[in-house]
């Protein structure tokens, strides 16, 4: 297959890249080489190429630059899917997208989780313009996959590294302890993607994070123990936080708890995420080792 993969360069796409090359014919683009919010160019770049699918990995993810960024957000992550849509119309192309759980308010009690179709009530720029952006696809194709995903780390600086970093540095590190979700390591989402593509699922809307649910702290903790890093992790509420370290923020979600149902009914595999941690703290190790 012929497949048009956007924001080529960012953490996902490189998983996703690198699940699909094998078998497929990727073309790959940034922004250099196509502005998705440039609709002439997107209908005329898409209709001359004509991809059996296109997978949207372009977003604006800065969660709190969001919030001051004005409508920048609302072009990349809304106006830039919509003409996607409008193009994979045109040459009758599925649309695979990627969006989030920012699109809901997350403060669903943490005994439940959230399902494809539970309220959207984003508290965030970044969340708003998500939430349009699955919103404008909806309205300008039939053909499409939205696959919502959360707490996403791989190829690029996350939050793994950036413990990791800090544990070898310092004795004892305060972690959020409240906000509960499911850690996703992009190499397990970019399979999900390509099996999706390969079985041709129905389309619609599917939660896509790593199966089993934890919070910030016992992630941490998790991270350390199977890294074999001695450092003290000390629990903190979200605004003890906040005023410990003297930031201002974009309201996190309490709860960014998705349920796979959906997705496993399909005969989608979802790993634990304590399974993909350990692959990837491999693969780390691995590297660097390959490095030396």
């Amino acid at each position: 297959m012929k497949i048009l993969i956007t924001g080529a360069n960012g953490m996902l796409a490189k998983s996703v890249r690198k699940r699909l090359e094998k078998e497929n014919e990727l073309i790959c683009t940034d922004v250099a080489d196509l502005d998705i919010t440039d609709e002439k160019a997107v209908l005329n770049y898409i209709e001359n190429l004509k991809p059996d699918y296109i997978i949207n990995c372009a977003a604006y993810t800065a969660v709190d630059k969001a919030e001051e960024a004005g409508e920048i957000v609302e072009k990349i992550n809304a106006e830039g899917p919509a003409n996607l849509a409008k193009a994979a119309k045109q040459i009758d192309a599925p649309l695979v997208h990627i969006s989030t759980d920012y699109v809901f308010g997350g403060n669903l009690d943490i005994e439940k989780d959230y399902k494809e179709d539970d309220e959207k009530s984003p508290v965030t720029a970044y969340g708003i313009t998500k939430l349009h952006g699955e919103e404008k696809i909806q309205e300008n194709t039939d053909k499409y996959y939205i696959f919502r995903t959360a707490w996403l780390y791989g190829d690029g600086n996350n939050f793994v590294r950036t413990m990791l970093k800090l544990g070898e540095q310092k004795d004892e590190i305060s972690v959020v302890c409240d906000q509960h979700g499911s850690p996703t390591y992009a190499e397990d989402l970019a399979n999900i993607i390509g099996e999706a593509i390969e079985k041709k699922i129905p389309y619609g809307v599917y939660h896509t994070t790593n199966e089993g649910y934890t919070t910030w702290y016992d992630f941490t903790k998790a991270i350390f123990e199977e890294a074999g890093i001695v450092c003290k992790v000390n629990p903190v509420t979200t605004e003890e936080y906040i005023e410990m370290m003297k930031v201002t923020q974009a309201k996190r979600p309490k709860n960014s708890q998705l349920s796979k149902e959906k997705l496993k009914a399909q005969g989608i595999t979802v790993p634990a995420w304590e399974d993909g941690l350990k692959r990837y703290l491999k693969e780390e190790r691995d590297e660097a080792n390959n490095e030396k």
